[in-house]
């Protein structure tokens, strides 16, 4: 073999070398692009060329966004989305074509029947409800003020802030999550929503013409909505067709990305916090633990992800609550999350989820009347959940966590919720305290029991994360209902029976009593009588004090590190600093969260 021909054999050698490098770096491409969501067929609608090249100028990330979606896939467009019927309270003409800015429930149902009809039999899409809720109420009235405000002093280099919007809180805190009442501006100076629109229940089209003469538009004829309104994703919005709720809230516009809609951080964005932690109570979780671990090996972006099937290594909130799973006789996936969770943990006292036809829960108490209103049992819905629970977990396995979780319900309930709603209803009840709410102490202590420490130890006890079961749950409402709640109580009666009114405060103060006797709460109040009647110490004043001893040596003086004092010699626990806002108040009603 000749040197030349040796450096041909190198040379090609050398080429195909570096054309498998670029192949296989185009191929690694392709892989990310397919992670990230990017898609590498985009197929623009001639209905939305005009759109896509005037936004690609005006709102390129938009446009990016949509380019990584399925949609732009399989030729879904802009006007597909967007397109309005003319007459819709929201509709104006924009390059040729009748547009609506926000899409709702009602218009991704034109594609989506099967999930828009679920979704919209979930409580995800009654989170609108909040609007007038106690929760509401802290954000509108004690964190701000329902109508505007002198701003008492200037805001330098701000001379436009002439009065103080109160709504500012609810508008960027609550409403973000739950929804807002999505409103139009009116030539009259009013709002003009759902309220007044009247909208067709089935099409979503204004009945109230009167008020749709009254929108008001900018010069290009668009109808201006009011800000503290819109923007909003909030999954229970309440919009101008008369839907409830926001597709967007989960599936993020304009790329839709399943990939972030089957992970825990998406549903955190609302699932967090002090009074509803899913999140990090799932991130404690040995759930948690593994889906960070083996988050890479889940199949994340497949369109087929049927646990049990596709991915096995972790479970995501979507998993348990939503997806489909190998178990089922034919996986199907649900867009109400309900359907598989047997208590509800959001009020005062947890209630099964019996639901009836229309998906809301049944309250009636009688045995038989209820039987009648029930659609869809509470062990309906958990043999759902445990369906899912099967794919990893034995029957064995799934059964006594369940009776765990049931015993922790059930003990906060009786110990803790319903004493404490039944005080909070007494001293209502007996005018003992305002009707007005958060406008006293303890009813601010009463909303903390329930609202934050009583839902994230029920919350914690439910997906397995023991620290927020017991250390940030049963462990404060213990101490906020024994040093905070009791003490509080009787002060008020205290101060009644003071100002002659023993006969509202007797009562309650027997229903106290009565609570306190049993015997869950007997070491309590047996120990302090005894402390409250032990005689003083029979000392002369006058006397040095006696000399202090050598502490007792010995077996019977000494125990192992970590161990307590008996029951019987232990003081009463201390009240810890206060963490919580100042005095105001409480109710004993569902937040409607």
């Amino acid at each position: 073999m000749t040197l030349k021909t040796k450096q041909y054999i190198i040379g090609f050698l050398g080429l195909l070398f570096v054309v498998s490098l670029v192949f296989v770096q185009w191929l690694e491409v392709l892989r990310k692009q397919e992670e990230v969501g990017a898609v590498r067929h985009i197929a623009v609608p001639v209905s939305s060329k005009s759109c896509v090249s005037c936004h690609a100028q005006q709102s390129p990330g938009i446009v990016s966004h949509w380019e990584g979606s399925t949609h732009a896939e399989k030729g879904i467009g802009c006007v597909e989305c967007h397109k309005a019927e003319e007459g819709d309270a929201d509709a104006f003409m924009h390059q040729g074509w009748t547009i609506a800015t926000v899409v709702t429930p009602k218009d991704c149902g034109r594609c989506h029947q099967t999930e828009s009809k679920e979704f919209a039999a979930s409580h995800h899409a009654a989170a609108g409800n909040i609007l007038a809720s106690l929760d509401n109420f802290l954000a509108e009235t004690v964190e701000g003020n329902r109508a505007p405000f002198n701003p008492h002093t200037p805001t330098p280099g701000r001379p436009d802030v002439s009065m103080v919007n109160g709504m500012a809180s609810a508008a960027t805190g609550c409403q973000q999550c739950h929804g807002s009442k999505v409103a139009l501006k009116s030539t009259d100076g009013n709002l003009i929503t759902m309220d007044q629109l009247d909208p067709h229940p089935e099409t979503g089209r204004p009945q109230n013409l009167a008020a749709v003469a009254k929108i008001l538009k900018n010069a290009d004829g668009k109808p201006q909505f009011h800000e503290g309104s819109w923007p909003n994703t909030g999954i229970g919005r309440l919009n101008l067709d008369g839907s409830r709720g926001s597709c967007s809230a989960c599936h993020s516009r304009h790329d839709f990305s399943p990939r972030r809609a089957r992970q825990p951080e998406n549903c955190g964005k609302c699932h967090l916090g002090p009074d509803h932690p899913q999140k990090e109570i799932y991130e404690e979780s040995k759930h948690g633990v593994a889906y960070r671990d083996l988050k890479d090996k889940m199949h994340l972006d497949d369109e087929s992800w049927v646990l049990g099937k596709d991915y096995a290594q972790a479970p995501t909130c979507a998993t348990c609550h939503m997806s489909a799973h190998s178990k089922q006789g034919k996986p199907t996936i649900t867009h109400d999350p309900g359907q598989r969770i047997s208590w509800t943990n959001r009020p005062p006292v947890s209630v099964v989820m019996d639901t009836d036809v229309n998906g809301q829960l049944v309250k009636e108490a009688d045995p038989q009347k209820r039987l009648d209103l029930v659609h869809d049992k509470w062990q309906d819905k958990r043999d759902r959940m445990k369906g899912v629970c099967s794919n990893c977990h034995s029957p064995d396995y799934i059964n006594s966590f369940y009776k765990q979780y049931d015993d922790f319900v059930v003990n906060y309930n009786e110990k803790f919720a319903k004493p404490g709603q039944a005080i909070m209803k007494a001293l209502k009840e007996g005018e003992l305290i305002s009707k007005a709410e958060f406008d006293e102490e303890i009813e601010w202590t009463w909303f903390y029991l329930w609202h934050h420490e009583g839902r994230r130890a029920r919350h914690g006890a439910s997906m397995m994360a023991p620290d927020y079961a017991h250390w940030h749950g049963m462990y404060e409402v213990a101490e906020r209902f024994y040093m905070q709640l009791i003490p509080q109580a009787r002060e008020i009666l205290e101060e009644a029976e003071a100002n002659g009114k023993q006969e509202a405060a007797a009562p309650v103060r027997a229903l106290i009593a009565e609570y306190l006797a049993r015997p869950e709460h007997e070491w309590f109040e047996k120990h302090r009588q005894a402390h409250a009647e032990a005689p003083p110490p029979a000392t002369d004043p006058a006397e040095p004090a006696p000399p202090v001893t050598e502490p007792a040596t010995g077996p019977a003086a000494t125990t192992s590190e970590g161990d307590a004092p008996t029951p019987t010699d232990a003081p009463s626990p201390p009240a810890e600093p206060a963490s919580d806002p100042p005095a105001a108040t409480t109710t004993s009603g569902d937040s409607g969260e």
